[in-house]
């Protein structure tokens, strides 16, 4: 065999406390694509961390075309062809998609001088190059979060790139859009280059794949050809145990007591004239492409946008929601799509994230915080959630993402709902974690609150769903029971 483009020996990286990669050994060949597979916290981020100059401190050797290298930095990294698109988009939101593409590798007409011809045109041709209809003088914060992925990894190509490293590049993604991305990277794997690609949707990483390389708990548990391994075998790897079911099954039924009724609700930027109803004890899924409305209609719910036309009843009630603080004093909760940016106060504690919602019901009879109520509640719903953290007062940000995920939960479930909405519950989270989120989700139902989960990942829509709606371009499509839905049935509706 010819030596590998890239390979790592050995290596151990350590926090405070943590020892985070235990002699970790990798490598990568030209013109391959290698999955690095593993839980949350098995080590992944920061063994690529390592690799592209993010960790310059650590034990063990990194090797490219057989020379032994230590990047100090990401630029460093990147100028000799390793490159990272990293699961935490790294834009600047006040600035262009194309400056965003060419920021510190600016075209430049003379020293000095930014030539804004040549980048537009650049940008316009790597956007094209990946299939993709952005608008090179759009800023970044009026962009989706899969035309924000999409010029992440156009930056990552913008240079003569060896080795792409891509974390988790489709969970923002459409089913088309990730099969364009796939056609990317076979196009790139073609033409020599080596990639790394880290995912959580085991089917993605059996149909792109080469090569598998498993983490666990920092040190390797596994390595195969992907040709030869079922998702079985990649669950077994990743878990030391086989998980036979990933979606826990509904003790109970819906009540035919109706809690919400939305009635032809109307408003910014493109819900219209949507109508549904959700019983207690109901789990109705919310399908639908990337740009449907989906987001949109729960922030309209909530009253995170203005409603225009259209009623809310609740429990049979007309209601006007006006702000989200209305949402939580009528039991109504939201988990959005993006836990780090809306859901969690990242440098702020477990305790003090579950407690947000609720300061009157951990407060004394002066209106002060309690400590000892915040740590009572936090510690109820560490137990009841299994959260996997080594006291209340964790920091937030040192969480794996799908601990992160039932901190957010811990945090909602604490106003005791009747009504919670799921935006891509377990977007960014391994399998073990999410099988205990959907079991989450199973629980509370039985327990009677009617839920609304939004999902891109269709067999997550089929196998926790009682009912499934679908919305395309702002309209309500299909209301489909459990019994007629299928992934034809939710597509057909969902482009009609």
């Amino acid at each position: 065999m010819s030596m590998p483009l890239l390979e790592m020996r050995e290596i151990s990286k350590g926090f405070p406390g943590v020892q985070a990669l235990k002699n970790v050994n990798f490598s990568l060949s030209k013109g391959e694509i290698v999955c690095l597979l593993g839980e949350n916290g098995a080590g992944k981020s920061t063994l690529m961390k390592v690799l592209t100059g993010v960790y310059p401190e650590y034990e063990g050797t990194v090797s490219l075309n057989g020379e032994t290298i230590r990047f100090r930095n990401t630029r460093d990294a990147f100028e000799k062809g390793v490159s990272i698109v990293f699961q935490e988009f790294n834009l600047c939101p006040n600035l262009s998609a194309m400056e965003n593409l060419f920021l510190g590798n600016e075209n430049r007409s003379l020293p000095g001088f930014i030539s804004y011809g040549a980048t537009r045109k650049k940008a316009v041709e790597a956007f094209r190059k990946l299939r993709m209809e952005i608008d090179p003088d759009a800023l970044v914060k009026d962009l989706g979060v899969a035309q924000q992925q999409m010029i992440e990894i156009a930056k990552a190509l913008s240079h003569d790139t060896k080795i792409l490293v891509m974390d988790e590049p489709t969970a923002v993604l459409t089913e088309l859009e990730a099969k364009n991305l796939f056609d990317l990277m076979r196009e790139l794997k073609a033409q020599g280059m080596a990639i790394v690609f880290i995912s959580h949707k085991l089917n993605e990483v059996l149909a792109i794949t080469d090569r598998v390389v498993c983490l666990r708990d920092g040190e390797n548990s596994g390595e195969a050809c992907t040709r030869e391994i079922g998702e079985n075998d990649l669950v077994s790897m990743m878990v030391g145990r086989e998980i036979d079911r990933f979606y826990s099954k509904r003790a109970g039924q819906a009540s035919s007591e109706v809690v919400l009724d939305v009635r032809n609700l109307t408003g910014r930027p493109m819900t219209r004239n949507v109508s549904f109803k959700l019983h207690k004890g109901e789990i109705v899924g919310l399908a639908g492409l990337i740009g449907a409305g989906r987001t949109e209609l729960a922030r309209l719910l909530i009253g995170a946008e203005k409603v225009t036309d259209g009623e809310i009843w609740l429990h049979g009630e007309k209601v006007s929601i006006t702000h989200p603080k209305h949402a939580v004093a009528r039991k109504i909760a939201y988990v959005s799509e993006d836990r780090k940016k809306y859901g969690l106060v990242l440098p702020m504690t477990v305790r003090e994230n579950t407690t947000l919602a609720v300061h009157s019901r951990v407060s004394n009879w002066a209106g002060f915080i309690s400590g000892s109520k915040e740590r009572t509640l936090t510690k109820d719903f560490i137990e009841r959630l299994r959260i996997k953290v080594p006291h209340a007062e964790e920091v937030v940000n040192n969480l794996s993402g799908g601990n992160q995920q039932k901190v957010v939960l811990a945090k909602w479930l604490a106003i005791a709902p009747d009504v919670l909405i799921l935006d891509e519950p377990t977007r960014g989270i391994d399998v073990g974690a999410k099988a205990e989120v959907h079991r989450i989700i199973a629980d509370l139902a039985d327990s009677g609150v009617a839920i609304l989960v939004i999902s891109s990942e269709l067999p997550e829509i089929l196998h926790v769903s009682d009912r499934v709606l679908v919305m395309h371009e702002g309209r309500m499509t299909a209301d489909i029971p459990r019994s007629e839905a299928n992934e034809e049935t939710i597509m057909r509706a969902a482009v009609a």
